[in-house]
């Protein structure tokens, strides 16, 4: 103690250096560094490398479909659920078009308010000489109608109250007696495809009026009122 006393340690200061150097002595009888560097100093010897499995891939079996055991319909022939094509008697006939360029490339010019107004007024004028138990409506023409879109909306109350509540195939009947098929949509209330084909084969543009007359639960009556272009000049059909 007088040593430890001397040396300004304290006993817990002493007595963990005692255990510190018994320690060291018990590491280096164990003689571990020398095993460190020896194991370091081996030569390393390659694994040995996993040989890969060769992955056989067998080509599938096809399985016949097992026979009907019905006897009530194992003579019949099989079903086909394949999609069949309609009738053509069933089928909407479209409409002959003229060429592409007479519609969107030809213009007879600007079509004035003025000119549209009188066309709706002699459309009015028409459709007050028809019979009036025929129920008719009037349609002025938009670009929307007649130029690309082709859609023509008919009047939402003219719908509700003569028109097919599902969709169905509307004949148009122009002034030559002509007859042309559409496709009406009944959710949308308008005319469809077969549309663009009147329309084209007639030479509808912006600014006309019509009059539909519905002769049929299915039929109308086309009447066409020509709208006055920039020149004045004017046609009616």
């Amino acid at each position: 103690m007088a040593e430890v006393a001397k040396q300004g340690m304290s006993p817990y200061e002493a007595a963990r250096e005692r255990t510190v150097l018994e320690n060291k002595r018990k590491m280096e009888a164990l003689n571990l560094r020398h095993l460190s560097a020896a194991i370091k100093e081996a030569p390393k010897t390659p694994s040995p490398m996993k040989q890969k499995r060769r992955r056989i891939v067998e080509h599938a079996v096809v399985v016949p479909s097992p026979p009907r055991r019905s006897r009530r319909v194992a003579n019949l022939p099989a079903v086909k659920y394949s999609e069949i094509a309609p009738h053509t008697a069933d089928r909407m006939t479209r409409s002959p078009r003229k060429p592409a360029d007479l519609i969107y490339l030809a213009s007879r010019g600007s079509i004035s308010m003025k000119a549209r107004m009188e066309a709706a007024t002699k459309a009015e004028e028409l459709e007050s000489q028809l019979d009036p138990e025929i129920p008719s409506f009037v349609k002025a023409m938009l670009h929307s109608h007649v130029v690309r879109g082709f859609w023509l909306g008919l009047p939402s109350h003219f719908c509700d109250t003569y028109m097919p509540k599902q969709d169905s195939i509307v004949t148009l009947v122009d002034e030559k007696d002509e007859e042309f098929d559409t496709n009406y949509l009944a959710y949308k209330k308008g005319l469809s495809g077969g549309w663009a084909g009147f329309a084209i084969s007639h030479g509808l543009q912006d600014g006309d009026a019509a009059v539909f007359q519905l002769i049929k639960p299915t039929t109308f009556k086309v009447h066409i009122i020509r709208a006055a272009s920039g020149d004045g000049s004017e046609e009616d059909e």
